[in-house]
């Protein structure tokens, strides 16, 4: 019996991902809770008034770029280097599914797991007081698709070549890193000058500025939106490469 065509696997292998990330009560307040909080703190604190502009127009977009950084990146990271550890990994490696197909697999999970983020916090945003541009849902669409493959081939790549404790404590200090200083959640440009040409090449930042030139102004963000595929063209080619399955 031959093996189903490399679509089909992918689809099944995402749906997999899909329930088991959905059925993971801590990847939910991971997915959920915290960036929640997050979008609380913008609304109800004097914090973003420094940045100019109405707070959640600046926040909202950096909290979304924060939900693809906890689903895509330190998630996947930190449930693919568990199911390392348990033999999961090695399981699938005797499959038709390849490295390529697990990758493919899990950013679909992490596009339908951002989904149901998206109209929990897009929704919560609205009923505080949000209101972005018509004009730049499709480009934050865009930026959204290079951001969810760039991080989650960072995350598969870390979880595939360090072991589970490393990659639970190196995914969780970088999330609070590029949360804080990464260019997700506070532009970029209003950082310390001494780290904004080095924040200036990140992910986070690229995402960040992409998702808020989008969703503030309704403008696409090129430069963003190339830095993010580049990304994730490394990360992905280096997935591929160096991920071990046990």
């Amino acid at each position: 019996m031959s093996a189903a065509a490399l679509p089909v696997r992918v689809l099944q292998h995402g749906r997999y991902e899909t329930l088991a990330m959905l059925r993971n009560g801590e990847q939910l307040v991971l997915a959920i809770v915290l960036p929640l909080l997050a979008l609380s703190a913008i609304a109800f604190t004097p914090f973003f008034d420094a940045f100019g502009g109405p707070r959640l127009e600046t926040g909202t977009p950096g909290v979304i770029a924060l939900c693809v950084l906890s689903t895509a990146f330190t998630g996947q990271g930190i449930a693919t280097g568990f199911d390392r550890r348990y033999g999961v990994l090695r399981f699938l490696s005797t499959t038709p599914l390849g490295r390529s197909g697990l990758i493919l697999g899990k950013i679909l999970a992490v596009g339908a797991v951002l989904s149901l983020q998206l109209a929990v916090i897009g929704t919560t945003a609205v009923l505080l007081g949000w209101q972005p541009p018509p004009g730049g849902i499709l480009p934050a669409l865009a930026m959204l698709i290079p951001g969810i493959a760039a991080f989650t081939a960072l995350g598969l790549l870390i979880a595939g070549t360090l072991r589970p404790e490393a990659t639970l404590a190196v995914t969780n200090l970088v999330w609070v890193l590029l949360a804080a200083v990464g260019g997700t959640i506070i532009p970029g440009d209003r950082l310390p000058e001494a780290i904004q040409p080095v924040v200036a090449l990140l992910p986070s930042a690229a995402l960040g500025d992409g998702l808020r030139a989008a969703l503030a102004s309704g403008t696409f963000d090129l430069s963003s939106f190339a830095l993010l595929c580049g990304w994730a063209a490394v990360a992905s080619v280096a997935a591929v490469r160096w991920f071990k399955w046990s």
